[in-house]
């Protein structure tokens, strides 16, 4: 047989989704004893495929933001996903900061990329996020970068960002 060349896949980025695990006792009639338990996956549901959505869309959004000016501070747009503006000012600081101590490059982000989304229960979940740009210090060539992990939770039928709270 002739040799084969390595055949290489391309390289595909997709976020890892960790789903919860809920167990769920097996109910039986009469006076027999519960006699297994079964563990279900949930996947397909409306209210987890409106978080993916809305926070992959959130995350979008904050590419080619200047964090350290005004304009993006009243952007209506990224305010849409926060419950009030205590919630929106407590984010917003705190990724600005983020931004400032990695020394962005003007404070933008060139890219925000969704690593994993974690379902952490009915209307709680956390998203890992990486989020990159250009270094803005002198003589450095490369990008600077910073790992976020916010929580969101459902509530009157809406995912909004939860600030952690220090």
């Amino acid at each position: 047989m002739p040799d084969m060349p390595d055949v290489h896949m391309p390289e595909v980025h997709m976020p890892h989704v960790s789903m919860p695990s809920v167990t769920l006792p097996s109910f039986s009639k009469g006076g027999e004893k519960v006699a297994r338990t079964s563990e279900v996956e949930v996947a397909d549901s409306a209210e987890v495929a409106d978080f993916y959505s809305r926070a992959t869309e959130f995350y979008q959004r904050l590419e080619g933001r200047r964090f350290n000016s005004v304009v993006a501070f009243r952007d209506a747009g990224l305010r849409a996903y926060f419950e009030d503006e205590q919630a929106f000012t407590d984010y917003y600081a705190d990724v600005a900061d983020d931004l400032a101590t990695a020394h962005f490059e003007r404070s933008v982000p060139v890219k925000a990329t969704v690593d994993e989304f974690l379902v952490d229960g009915p209307g709680r979940a956390r998203v890992q996020v990486r989020i990159v740009g250009e270094d803005g210090r002198p003589l450095r060539f490369w990008t600077a970068s910073v790992e976020r992990e916010d929580r969101w939770e459902r509530r009157s039928g809406q995912w909004w960002i939860t600030p952690a709270k220090p």
